[in-house]
């Protein structure tokens, strides 16, 4: 596998004569023959890298890294290829990720085939027929990804659709955001919902024009379903997951990930997979502060142990802005469904609960990072760290915006001057941004969503992030969307809004590596910081910005170890996705977990 690019030689005549240097500094792997960005202001690029036991012993000239070669180091021939830092997931959630790689593909193009509410029961129906014998045995089906936005009939599917799959079955779909989902007939049987239930706090359980619930269950109503499912895995399911998670945040060039809503249970298992000796980057966990306080308290830490550690906590204010369920300081522009008049969305939390979590995570000296989508979310959300702020002045615990889909521009103001890290999603540019444009903004606040022109004017670093399993952990996609900022239909979104490749990386380098604390260790190649690289099929700032998301990940490498290479048989420019083969008593045991879970209702 690796033959193709680690050749051992002295390259003696090409790097020159090797300088003196001390035995502790004799590199055991140089790497060179390729564009080498190390986004490092002081010394944007780089002939060669020299490291030893994991970590960069020199970055620069060939013939000044050509010192530490040693008669057992190896020489890394890049074959023309880029490399960079490995990239630093700034917010995702790898372990929940193992759902939609062993559930039914529902994505639309170009991460799926699903274009309208046919093609997407024909996708259940064919993933049932594939997993037939589990299906048959536990009376489950499970789809992951569907977008409304992207439907032809531009509206969630029905119960009674679903029921055309299978009505003696429970089927679930998960929305492409996470925030809702649609139930078929028998689980809302089985689920124990009905015409009778009230909405619970924080939830909606949609309803037809005649009383009964039409299937579609937003939020906390959603969340009441899928989180028992999901927490019946048992320690075999989760660790399929968090191995299929990590696996692919590898391919894609992730080097550190995020499990940005974590659970106690979630965390163990990373520390399982871990010790088993199969969890191959480093994955920062953030438990939710409303479920998980004194599982925070007793295990947040700076430091991993193995690849895993708790960074702090995370709080959900509101939802998800392509589903109406985020929470906005005015009226949606043109929502497509059944909406009254002046509907802005909700809260899924009350004021005082963000307040409570946002006092005790700086009273306890713990980084919050905070889902906030509307601009009433981040009224909410800049109002509580101002009040923590001067109740605990003390703290300094770098807080984070998630998401920020919907800001005014004095709202960003309000970020630099609380010190709050934004870690924006432009990818929505190219997936919902015509949505925002023709439904939940209108044409003209589109212009602004994820606005990382804004946050550059103000000098602030901002980390761009992928939030899967919401779309793929595709760095190249964020790349291109943060830069181009084109959507699906071929338009711009917010020209003034774009950033420059250079701009780009550092969003998803160095500056979410500061994010998490991380960035004297990761996120530039500098002497001293971890062997982490991504290696690219072309320098990201030599090729025309329209390509950039033809640009391909070659390779993946953690501490001075290989853990991902592409194939050889794909043409340089072809996207790839790549896909994880699991067992048919995984898949029975992850359709067992759903019925139980339902059956808890």
């Amino acid at each position: 596998m690796l033959t193709k690019f680690l050749r051992v030689g002295t390259l003696v005549g090409v790097l020159g004569v090797p300088g003196v240097v001390s035995a502790q500094d004799i590199a055991d792997t140089i790497y060179t023959g390729g564009p080498i960005l190390t986004i490092n202001d002081s010394a944007p690029k780089a002939e060669a890298v020299a490291v030893k036991d994991g970590r960069i012993v020199a970055v620069g000239a060939m013939g000044d890294v050509n010192a530490h070669k040693g008669d057992q180091t190896q020489i890394f021939d890049l074959g023309g290829r880029a490399m960079l830092p490995g990239f630093v997931d700034s917010h995702g959630h790898v372990v929940m990720a193992g759902l939609q790689a062993l559930s039914a593909n529902l994505l639309a193009p170009p991460d799926g085939d699903v274009t309208d509410i046919a093609s997407l029961q024909a996708t259940l129906s064919k993933w049932a027929e594939d997993n037939a014998e589990a299906v048959d045995k536990v009376k489950m089906i499970i789809g992951f990804g569907y977008d409304n936005a992207q439907l032809a009939e531009v509206r969630h599917p029905t119960r009674q659709e679903l029921d055309e799959v299978s009505a003696e079955i429970p089927i679930i779909i998960v929305h492409q955001s996470g925030h809702l989902g649609v139930a078929n007939s028998k689980a809302l049987e089985i689920a124990g919902i009905d015409a009778s239930t009230e909405d619970p706090e924080g939830g909606v359980i949609q309803q037809g024009d005649d009383g009964e619930p039409n299937g579609v269950l937003e939020e906390y109503a959603f969340f009441q379903v899928l989180v028992p499912l999901l927490s019946k895995l048992g320690p075999d399911g989760m660790t399929a997951f968090a191995n299929a998670g990590t696996k692919l945040w590898a391919s894609y060039g992730y080097t550190t990930a995020q499990e940005g809503r974590s659970s106690a249970s979630i965390v163990e298992t990373l520390k399982a997979v871990d010790t088993a000796g199969t969890l191959e980057i480093d994955v920062v966990a953030y438990p939710d502060v409303l479920e998980a306080k004194e599982y925070i308290k007793d295990n947040v830490s700076k430091a991993y142990t193995g690849h895993v550690r708790v960074g702090g906590c995370k709080l959900t204010i509101d939802g998800s802005p392509q589903g109406f369920t985020a929470l906005r300081d005015r009226p949606y522009y043109d929502p497509v469904g059944d909406y009254p008049p002046g509907y802005a969305g909700y809260a899924a939390v009350k004021m005082e609960q963000v307040q409570d979590a946002v006092n005790w995570c700086y009273e306890h000296g713990i980084q919050v990072l905070t889902h906030a989508n509307g601009e009433g979310a981040s009224d909410m959300l800049i109002a509580a760290i101002g009040v923590a702020q001067d109740k605990y002045p003390d703290a300094k615990t770098r807080p984070v915006l998630i998401h920020g889909q919907f800001l005014r521009e004095d709202q960003v103001d309000s970020y630099k001057r609380l010190g709050v890290f934004p870690s924006l999603f432009p990818m929505h540019t190219f997936y919902w941004g015509d949505w925002h444009r023709d439904h939940t903004v209108g044409p003209v606040n589109a212009e602004n969503i994820s606005p990382t022109g804004w946050v550059r004017q103000r000098d602030m670093m901002f980390g761009s992030h992928h939030d899967a399993p919401v779309a793929f952990p595709d760095s190249m996609r964020i790349l291109s969307a943060t830069v181009t900022r084109r959507t699906r239909s071929g338009d711009i979104l917010g020209p003034s809004q774009r950033v420059d490749v250079m701009t780009a990386l550092k969003a998803m380098t160095i500056w979410p590596a500061w994010q998490h604390f991380e960035e004297d260790r990761k996120g530039s190649l500098e002497v001293g910081k971890l062997a982490d690289f991504v290696l690219l099929s072309d320098d990201p700032t030599g090729v025309d910005p329209e390509k950039l998301d033809q640009l391909r990940v070659m390779a993946t490498i953690k501490e001075g170890d290989v853990i991902y290479e592409a194939d050889d048989g794909v043409q340089k420019g072809e996207l790839v996705r790549p896909d994880f083969a699991f067992s048919p008593a995984m898949a029975d045991q992850f359709l067992h977990a759903m019925y139980d879970g339902l059956n808890r209702r």
